[in-house]
């Protein structure tokens, strides 16, 4: 039986998540845990996250989670959601707040100069509802997903890679940010699959079924 941990820091309603996964892969057995000898010990590792970043990376330390994490990222299938995805870069302009450093890059904040529609009218920070996603590349976590369906968001701050080889699909919000990376065994999104109807639950069934 594939054994997923839900990485539980203390930040999000991760029983969402939880629940969304035990929908796509209903013969896994799917974990909340803060326990980091149970992330260790999952097959998969989905890494989820709300709120503001320097407070997630406090307690992601103070759970003593952030070697299992890390480790994680490097050696299994790893999905990391929402904030999930900014605290692996390597800072973030809220706080500032250093973040987990696998992959190299920052997190800004949506610019208010450019916070504008293409009719003119004013975007409100944060970025909050349904948003078109495009694909950089074809990636095993696309499957069946059509280039454009629409996914889910809540944020105020985006990420910004180095490395524009890692972007893997991109939105647009007065700017064209890139909203999911991948590399290797890790693959992280901005916006909450669990939240994102039928799309959102392939992307998650894709993650069950994918062997980098």
């Amino acid at each position: 039986m594939t054994h997923i941990a839900v990485v539980d820091y203390g930040m999000g309603n991760l029983r969402s998540v939880a629940k969304a996964l035990e929908h796509v892969a209903p013969h896994a057995r799917v974990e909340v845990t803060d326990d980091p000898a149970r992330v260790r010990a999952a097959q998969r590792v989905v890494f989820p996250g709300q709120g503001a970043m320097p407070d997630c990376m406090r307690e992601l330390d103070q759970r003593k989670l952030r070697p299992a994490v890390i480790e994680a990222a490097r050696e299994k299938p790893f999905l990391g959601l929402c904030i999930g995805l900014q605290m692996l870069f390597d800072a973030s302009e809220e706080g500032p707040a250093a973040g987990l450093g696998l992959l190299a890059g920052q997190v800004r904040h949506f610019p208010a100069e450019r916070m504008f529609a293409p009719d003119g009218e004013r975007l409100k920070v944060p970025h909050m509802g349904w948003n078109q996603v495009y694909r950089q590349g074809e990636h095993p976590l696309w499957s069946g997903i059509a280039d454009g369906s629409r996914f889910y968001f809540v944020h105020s701050y985006y990420v910004e890679p180095h490395d524009s080889g890692v972007g893997a699909a991109t939105a647009r919000y007065g700017l064209d940010f890139t909203c999911a990376v991948a590399r290797d065994n890790l693959f992280a999104v901005q916006f909450h699959p669990e939240k994102s109807a039928g799309a959102g639950l392939a992307l998650l069934s894709n993650f069950v079924h994918w062997n980098p």
